[in-house]
């Protein structure tokens, strides 16, 4: 029975922590042609799996050794864990910065302005960063929740697999609302700045960064349907 409530516990955290990485998987993927979007989602969720199931495998290893401090500056000493978090989340303040002023340059050329697509591998490349960080922060998880090897590699294979089938809901979802992709952009500065904050041992409990998420994603759901209907008054009246 443990493990029944450990799985289900572990599978909805796994979840939880995937929406951050769904969420860049869905924008790079958008810029990718049409033909290539649901291929490049998928390959970097697969990669997302095996990613966590080599570092599930790696459980001693990884205990032992990627939390070993190597060096030390002033008063912070730096593991792998830490170097990886903190190349990773300024790979992510890059990018994400990067994304918005694309965003931001495109929306402003109007609709005359020929969105610039991505290259295939060079996405997926980015993709594979990504999926890199967001393991580790994913298995240190499921260390901490149970010592259950089966347990966590079922849990995160079950997540995945949930996270593939709705990828390409979020992707389009995000797509087709540019102010929810600015938003959802802006909150993954957020979290490379996180990541950085952790590499250099400031913990921030992510449950407020998750209310945050959720409680602006509410408030622009409510703006959209607003925006719906004012456009839908303004429509009638004009006819």
């Amino acid at each position: 029975m443990e493990w029944i409530i450990a799985l289900l516990t572990l599978t909805f955290l796994e979840i939880v922590l995937g929406i951050d990485n769904i969420i860049f998987i869905s924008i790079l993927t958008n810029r990718l042609p049409e033909s290539q979007k649901r291929k490049g989602r998928i390959l970097g969720l697969a990669l997302a799996l095996i990613f966590r199931i080599i570092l599930l495998f790696s459980l001693t290893w990884m205990v032992k050794h990627l939390t070993t401090p190597l060096f030390s500056v002033l008063t912070f000493s730096f593991s792998v864990r830490e170097i990886v978090l903190i190349a990773g989340g300024l790979f992510l303040l890059a990018k994400s910065t990067s994304e918005l002023h694309y965003k931001i340059d495109t929306q402003h050329a109007g609709a005359e302005a020929v969105p610039v697509t991505a290259g295939f591998m060079n996405t997926i490349i980015q993709i594979s960063l990504l999926d890199l960080v967001f393991s580790f922060d994913s298995i240190l998880t499921a260390i901490g929740l149970t010592d259950q090897l089966p347990v966590m590699i079922a849990a995160v294979v079950i997540s995945i697999i949930f996270m593939m089938v709705f990828s390409g809901k979020v992707a389009d979802f995000i797509h087709k609302n540019p102010t929810l992709e600015i938003l959802a952009l802006s909150f993954l500065i957020l979290i490379g700045f996180m990541l950085v904050l952790e590499g250099f041992h400031h913990q921030i409990p992510k449950g407020y960064i998750y209310f945050a998420v959720f409680f602006s994603l509410g408030v622009e759901v409510l703006n959209m349907k607003f925006r719906k209907k004012h456009n839908l008054i303004i429509t009638e009246q004009g006819d």
